[in-house]
């Protein structure tokens, strides 16, 4: 593997792991409306993970979209954890204990919603959009895209609204938000199904980088250091 593909896979798990862990935080924090549609704060953030598990699934394979999958598990638990030593932590005084907890408390749930509709959704994600792959010979990247990405955010949406908002609202506002979400996430999917075509061509050409020009990582063998 080039040290761009290196690069290039580095950056793109830093992007799907950031927009994760936002997208945790903010839809603990509010609701907002878009279009007429409920949606929690962050749901954009989210969005962009799919075209990225995506780009990467088209250019190296599902392995390794599956690992940029899991980098994003691993940061999720990570700011869990980190959130719960600073919560031991005492404050100056109660007025920052308060806003902490108001901010951070809810993520206890929010990002156990979140990791199980993370882990069930992406990987669906990138399986499904493999499978279209070899459904359509390598060819329609849109429909591809599209195809594996709305059953993915139907069931993420489901998921985690479930596990995250039962019990603090009502049922149909439940559904509402479930049904908001998703159509949202739709038109995401479809705006960036142009980018996911230029994602992948950029990082095709980028990568297309002769041996001679730029040598490949290898292995260090024990005792050379």
């Amino acid at each position: 593997m080039s040290y761009r593909s290196v690069f290039i896979l580095v950056l793109f798990s830093g992007v799907f792991s950031a927009a994760i862990v936002f997208a945790n935080i903010a839809a603990g924090i509010k609701l907002s409306i878009f279009l007429g549609l409920i949606v929690p704060a962050g749901t954009i953030a989210y969005s962009v993970t799919f075209p990225v598990t995506d780009i990467v699934d088209e250019v190296y394979g599902r392995r390794v979209a599956v690992y940029i999958v899991w980098a994003g598990l691993v940061a999720e638990i990570v700011s869990l954890i980190l959130i719960g030593v600073e919560d031991l932590v005492p404050a100056l005084d109660p007025g920052m204990e308060e806003m902490y907890k108001q901010v951070f408390h809810p993520q206890l749930r929010i990002v156990l919603a979140s990791i199980i509709a993370y882990i069930v959704s992406q990987h669906h994600d990138v399986w499904a959009f493999w499978k279209w792959r070899e459904v359509t010979h390598g060819k329609h990247l849109w429909l591809r895209n599209n195809a594996s990405t709305s059953i993915s955010q139907l069931i993420d949406t489901t998921l985690f609204t479930l596990i995250a908002f039962y019990g603090l609202y009502s049922i149909n506002t439940i559904l509402e938000i479930i049904i908001s979400m998703w159509l949202f996430k739709l038109l995401i999917a479809i705006l960036d199904t142009p980018f996911v075509y230029i994602g992948v061509e950029l990082i095709k050409k980028y990568i297309a980088i002769e041996d001679s020009i730029e040598p490949r990582i290898t292995p260090v063998k024990p005792g050379t250091l």
